[in-house]
């Protein structure tokens, strides 16, 4: 069975010449992502993960959306309610990924939309791209141990700016704290992601593996820890006051009042 026969039609996974192209592919919602998403995404890493065609790996949306995030609906009805759910499977298959991992980045990429990108090795941003991590708006926390990358790629007050205030960055300021590598024009973008990643795919595998293993050593473990300790938070803060008042307030489409929690 291929990998693509295992994902349903929101999740599209291809192999060709050593690149497999992971298509967020529920535009109509702005790539928010639901559970049984989140089930293909980490079916398609961990078998991209052990299929010897597979060299690299690029993860893509639309050249309007990357992705909004989380489902809200979806995520209410199913919320993660152990280490075992399929939002926490995916970020330790992502974490885990021994192989070169790229990202085209086009428009919103909200929550775990822009967290992701802090485990991909090369990432490309059309000019129309925005990214936000919005967790503390929802009455929850950072989750893809992006409470550790974060400030070490940002800077602490950046990262707390990203992360406390929740507010959009756009790609030039992503670009200026290396989020990521290149701003292109957005119909240019996949395209982009797609020659680098055929670049990799020449490359012996055993040099791109070996040589993201060392540079990355230092911190797997410490990664995996944080991504637990997330989750707990998360799942704690799940069940609390400020985030019942969070998401209905969203689904009332109305501002939330956190004076009383």
């Amino acid at each position: 069975m291929s990998i693509a026969a295992t994902a349903p039609q929101d999740i599209l996974v291809h192999t060709e010449a050593g690149v497999t192209t992971i298509t967020f592919n529920r535009v109509e919602k702005k790539n928010s992502l639901t559970q049984a998403m989140y089930t293909a995404l980490a079916q398609a890493l961990l078998a991209a993960q052990d299929d010897a065609a597979t060299r690299v790996v690029v993860f893509q949306g639309d050249v309007t959306i990357f992705s909004a995030g989380n489902d809200i609906g979806d995520f209410l009805n199913n919320p993660p309610a152990s280490e075992d759910a399929p939002v926490f499977q995916f970020l330790r298959a992502l974490a885990g990924f021994s192989k070169p991992l790229v990202a085209a980045v086009c428009g919103p990429a909200v929550g775990i939309g822009t967290t992701l990108l802090l485990h991909c090795d090369l990432v490309y941003a059309g000019d129309n791209a925005a990214f936000s991590m919005p967790f503390v708006n929802l009455g929850l926390c950072p989750e893809a141990a992006s409470s550790l990358l974060l400030p070490q790629m940002l800077g602490y007050h950046r990262a707390a700016e990203a992360l406390l205030l929740g507010e959009p960055f756009l790609a030039e300021a992503a670009l200026e704290v290396g989020l990521v590598n290149r701003v292109v024009p957005p119909t240019e973008c996949n395209a982009v992601a797609q020659a680098q990643a055929k670049k990799l795919a020449a490359k012996p595998l055993s040099s791109l593996v070996e040589t993201k293993r060392l540079m990355k050593k230092g911190q797997a473990g410490a990664v995996l820890e944080c991504m637990a300790e997330e989750g707990a938070s998360f799942g704690r803060l799940l069940r609390g006051p400020a985030a019942r008042e969070a998401f209905s307030a969203f689904m009332q489409k109305r501002h939330p009042d956190f004076s009383q929690v």
